[in-house]
This record gives C-alpha cells, structure tokens and sequence, in this order.
C-alpha cells in the first residue's frame, strides 16, 4: 500500500507541478515538500487540506488513497444556522434537533428524549427521502477533539440516521462508548468484534474490541449520513 507521501509525489507529478511549484501553492518550503514526499514528516490540519488543493484531489485520498466520507448528498435547505419553534417551516424543510451538548447516559443514545426544546437543523424533505433518512429517526451532534481531522474538525457538525445502526466497514458512526459520544469509522471482526478508526491515525491509533468487549462497552448509535465543516 502507497504511503500519503508517494500518493502526494504522484499527484504532484500528474498535475505538473515541480515541489517548489507546489510549495508556493501550499504556502511551505521546498524542504518540507521534500520531506512530506520522502516520508520524513507529514502534512496536517490545514496543512493537509492546502495539500489536497493545490493537487486537484481530497484529503481523504491523501490518507487512505480513496474516499471515504459519506456518500449521502444531503444538503442544507438554506443557510447554516439553528432555528427555534416559532420559525414557519417551509413545504419541503423538516426541522432536526441539534444536539450541540451530548452527554450520554451509559446504555443509551442520542433523540431518546420524550421532548426536546434545543437548538434545531433545518433539511430539506426531499435531500433526505433521496439518502432514505426517516426525519423522525435523524439528530445533528457535535464533534468534540481532533482524532477525526482532518476530515472532521473539532466542532463540525454530523447528522446521524439512528435507524442504521447495522455495521458497513469503512462507514463512519455515531457511538456511545461507555458513556462518551464519539464519531468512528467502523469495521467488523470476528466474533461480533469492532475494529474503530480515526482519520487522525497519527495521534490516534486504530481500537480493537473482540466480541464480548465490543457488545459490553459500545453501542452504535446510528450511521453519519451528512456533516458540515465551517473553516
């Protein structure tokens, strides 16, 4: 497997760039591209993301060498901002609690509560019906720390389907691990076993938890099918 260096080199040479054309671009020196392409050292945070521009690709096909965000096309029904219940709603928007505090009772998930008066999300119906999202079973919660850059940024906003909570390696999930809220990619092992992901390897290594560990400690709160990053 190509390493985020040799991936950057070959991008590199494919969109004809020499690395002090690439340095410029990203705002380093020629030395750290140099660096970056040999293995030495590597790119992060908004290092990364300067990167995966100036080489015409994405951040995630630095890192892994495909895509790996979510496939779902959900978009805003309008601007970025929460709402309250004495907003009209328009014919085709559905509003989505925003949970921007989650605190996780051991055992239990998000949009459990019988009434909730926070902050709400605004979708359009049809953006939702086109990624099979049942409104009714959806919540938006916020990202806390850095072991999801730098696709997801501290305080990036995800939504979460709690219907599908069925495990797809490689899709990224909302789960509640011994009380913590946290947003992993996930993977089955065997024996009932879960293998959890960042996309910041470097600070955070991959978990393994076999069967009996998995089943006791983490329960998956429903699959990300949108986010939103606001740099």
């Amino acid at each position: 497997m190509k390493t985020l260096g040799e991936r950057s080199k070959e991008r590199r040479k494919l969109t004809n760039l020499t690395q002090i054309q690439l340095s410029k671009k990203v705002g380093v020196s020629g030395v750290t591209i140099s660096q970056w392409e040999s293995g030495d050292t590597a790119p992060k945070g908004e290092n990364l993301h300067k990167l995966a521009r100036a080489l015409k690709c994405t951040a995630d096909w630095l890192l892994f060498g495909k895509e790996t965000k979510p496939t779902s096309n959900a978009e805003w029904a309008g601007p970025m901002e929460t709402w309250d219940s004495g907003t009209p709603l328009g014919d085709d928007e559905v509003e989505i609690p925003f949970y921007m505090e989650v605190e996780l009772a051991a055992g239990h998930g998000i949009a459990e509560a019988i009434e909730f008066h926070g902050p709400k999300l605004r979708f359009a119906k049809s953006t939702l019906r086109k990624s099979s999202v049942d409104p009714t079973r959806a919540a938006c919660v916020r990202v806390n720390g850095n072991s999801m850059e730098p696709v997801l940024p501290n305080g990036s906003t995800v939504g979460v389907d709690t219907s599908q909570t069925n495990v797809i390696d490689g899709k990224m999930y909302a789960i509640n691990h011994d009380g913590m809220l946290r947003i992993k990619t996930l993977y089955k092992l065997p024996g009932g076993g879960l293998r959890l992901r960042s996309f910041n390897t470097d600070e955070w290594p991959d978990e393994r938890y076999e069967g009996d560990a998995a089943i006791k400690q983490i329960k998956i709160i429903g699959k990300v099918f949108w986010y939103s990053v606001l740099l």
